[in-house]
């Protein structure tokens, strides 16, 4: 293969395999030529693209030293244009055989477009005012034995951008600003916490029970310990714990597992945020709710209006805050106020064409909690909380002292997805025991989601515990609305996905 067929290998439709091998001969050629770009440890970078072409007069004229991946090359005989891309931007380099010097030019000429070179050299503007560097001198850093896909004009799959984030992130530089407004959402959270007085945790990931929540739990097994035990599945009962233990305020974010299906809105690990607050109650943590979402959108994005897949949602305060049960005679005009019994709730639903899991065991709390999923939920477009569950779907809030039949719980609904999930926390031990036993029922009837029992959390609540608002919501949710996700497989660096046969 000649030179010029080398230097625009990238050009031409050449199996893969033969590209793969013409970039390890080259290597080859080098290591033996004692110059391994592998062996090379540490480059004196001075500036990025960024700030080059951000502070083009302060930097025009002067030398700088760059680095990154070659992105795009132009060979023009004697003289040569390349774009590097770093870690914020992509600038141009002119580098020509007067400036580099024969044998040196002849090298960059065999460099490929995705190695690593550094550039030291002169700030300048092209005649067309294109902000550029005029190269003294080329390093190779590093190799790219593979070749960057689609003639580096993007990669498109989503399965493959999923499966292979290092490429997605190189060819689709966008990409990168989506992690970027994700790690300001984590800081602008914990600012918003910490202002308040929060102290943030951390609390263990394998537990030998699973609790906090409603979910199938992956299961492990400790071999020193000989015991099974359980990625956690929610924050909340050591959070609650150290409540006990007289923490008025505090928070943790941090990742939690789910054996369940996957789509675009679950993945089995994600990250939550929880928090819990001494002498505060459901409505304390609306308040909180409503606050972090909209104060995240203004400081990000700095507007509290956005849009998310075609629907423009206004997250200025105040939002609207409805029960469970009025949410559900707004919608389809039926008043559960009325109906007192689960027989007329169970035929009401049979009715209606609900389906019902267990006719002879599911109760009217349960019948309400299917005529939201099944009538409301998807109409909740602007932010809105839905507040007082049945008690049978909500195991570890405190009853209404009005009506004990419902619970002091919200959930946080954007666009017809819920993006969180609220309690003026149950701290009765006595009645916590009692709906652990249901859940611990409903486990041993063949419900894998179903509860375990925590004796050792019901010994904390028996020590006592103060009157607590509790919160928990899903922070990929909450980054995939204010970067117009559709997917929260694009918030997530690395997402699970099936293993490729």
């Amino acid at each position: 293969m000649s030179e010029n067929e080398i230097n625009n290998i990238e050009e031409q439709e050449v199996d893969l395999n033969q590209l793969m091998m013409v970039r390890r001969e080259k290597l080859k050629e080098l290591q033996e030529q004692g110059k391994d770009p592998y062996q090379i440890t540490k480059f004196n970078r001075t500036n990025t693209a960024g700030e080059i072409k951000a502070n083009y007069d302060e930097f025009a004229e002067k030398d700088v030293t760059v680095a990154g991946r070659i992105i795009a090359k132009r060979i023009m005989g004697k003289a040569s244009f390349c774009t590097i891309q770093d870690c914020d931007e992509r600038i141009q380099s002119y580098v020509s055989i007067n400036d580099l010097g024969e044998e040196s030019y002849k090298a960059f000429k065999t460099f490929d477009i995705g190695d690593f070179i550094g550039i030291t050299g002169f700030v300048f503007k092209t005649r067309t005012e294109e902000i550029s560097v005029h190269a003294k001198e080329v390093t190779l850093l590093s190799k790219s034995l593979r070749p960057l896909p689609e003639k580096f004009h993007g990669l498109k799959d989503p399965d493959l951008r999923y499966r292979q984030r290092y490429v997605d992130l190189i060819v689709n530089p966008d990409v990168k600003k989506t992690f970027e407004t994700r790690t300001k959402i984590l800081s602008e959270i914990r600012n918003i916490l910490n202002e308040k007085g929060y102290l943030e945790v951390e609390t263990p990931i394998l537990n030998t029970i699973s609790g906090g929540a409603t979910a199938k739990p992956f299961q492990t097994h400790h071999n020193a310990l000989d015991i099974d035990m359980y990625l956690r599945i929610a924050l909340e009962l050591n959070l609650k714990r150290l409540i006990v233990g007289g923490i008025d305020k505090v928070y943790e974010m941090g990742r939690v597992f789910r054996n369940e299906g996957m789509d675009i809105r679950h993945n089995p690990e994600f990250t939550e945020l929880e928090l819990y607050a001494s002498y505060q109650d459901y409505h304390d943590m609306m308040d909180i709710a409503e606050e972090i979402v909209s104060r995240c959108a203004e400081k990000i994005l700095g507007t509290t209006k956005v849009t998310y897949q075609g629907q423009e949602i206004d997250l200025t305060p105040s939002w609207k805050r409805i029960s469970m049960i009025d949410s559900i005679k707004e919608v389809t005009g039926i008043d559960f106020n009325e109906i007192t019994t689960d027989e007329e709730a169970v035929a009401l639903a049979r009715e209606r064409n609900i389906v019902i899991p267990d006719p002879t065991k599911e109760t009217r709390g349960d019948v309400i909690s299917f005529f939201f999923d099944e009538y409301v939920e998807e109409t909740l477009m602007q932010p809105t909380f839905i507040y007082d569950y049945p008690v049978e779907i909500s195991p570890l809030a405190k009853r209404k002292a009005s009506d004990p039949r419902l619970t002091e719980r919200f959930e946080l609904f954007i666009g017809g997805r819920e993006y969180g999930n609220a309690f003026s926390e149950l701290n009765d031990p006595i009645d916590q025991y009692e709906r652990f036993k249901k859940q611990v029922e409903a486990r041993e009837a063949g419900d894998e989601e179903a509860g375990m029992m925590d004796e050792d959390f019901i010994q904390a609540l028996e020590y006592g515990m103060p009157p607590t608002g509790g919160l928990g919501m899903g922070v990929d949710r909450l980054v995939m609305l204010l970067t117009d996700a559709a997917s929260i497989r694009d918030v997530l660096f690395f997402p699970t996905m099936k293993p490729l046969a």
